[in-house]
């Protein structure tokens, strides 16, 4: 029975620690099982801010391939030719600094079995704590009248500023994963 508890407060707890951070929205009007071919509309990545140091034909390149093999994976083709395209496929990269207050209590009483209380005084600390959050969206537009039919976007913290190539791979690659997960909407 202890084990059984255990059990199930670690997967409560594990449950609680993982987010899903990705969002969606499309237009409900829509048949997105009709949608069989895509093209990428230039530009096919915009990036917010547009600073040099995040900018880069090597993080187009992941991205492009990133989105491609899940629009794949979701039966979506690149259009062939002069072969007119279904959808419309745009991505932004967005790059944002963000800050978190962090507060750590020390001190304090502890109690007795008696009710006696003893320890040291109790003081905060707070802090705060900056970051880098990157956010990867991907727009479907329906290429028939130009207008927005699907939005993804899914968000990465940065932990390791500047990342190396193999971790930009890892985290554009299971970003946009993220994003189109629930492509095409049920």
């Amino acid at each position: 029975m202890l084990r059984r508890l255990a059990v199930l407060s670690m997967v409560v707890l594990l449950g609680a620690c993982s987010s899903n951070n990705a969002t969606q929205d499309f237009d409900a009007s829509r048949d997105f099982a009709g949608y069989r071919s895509w093209v990428w509309q230039e530009p096919a990545l915009q990036y917010r801010p547009d600073d040099p140091r995040i900018k880069s034909d090597l993080t187009e390149q992941r991205i492009r391939q990133a989105v491609a093999g899940q629009l794949d994976q979701r039966g979506l083709r690149p259009a062939q030719g002069n072969t007119p395209a279904d959808l419309k496929v745009q991505t932004y990269l967005i790059v944002e600094n963000r800050q978190q207050q962090i507060t750590t209590n020390y001190g304090g009483a502890w109690g007795g079995y008696w009710g006696n209380y003893w320890g040291g005084p109790m003081y905060n600390e707070t802090r705060s704590v900056d970051y880098k959050v990157a956010t990867i969206q991907v727009d479907l537009f329906d290429s028939r009248d130009g207008k927005l039919v699907w939005r993804g976007s899914a968000e990465q913290i940065m932990n390791n500023y500047p990342p190396s190539p193999e971790e930009r791979n890892t985290a554009i690659r299971n970003t946009v994963a993220k994003v189109l997960a629930n492509y095409p909407p049920h």
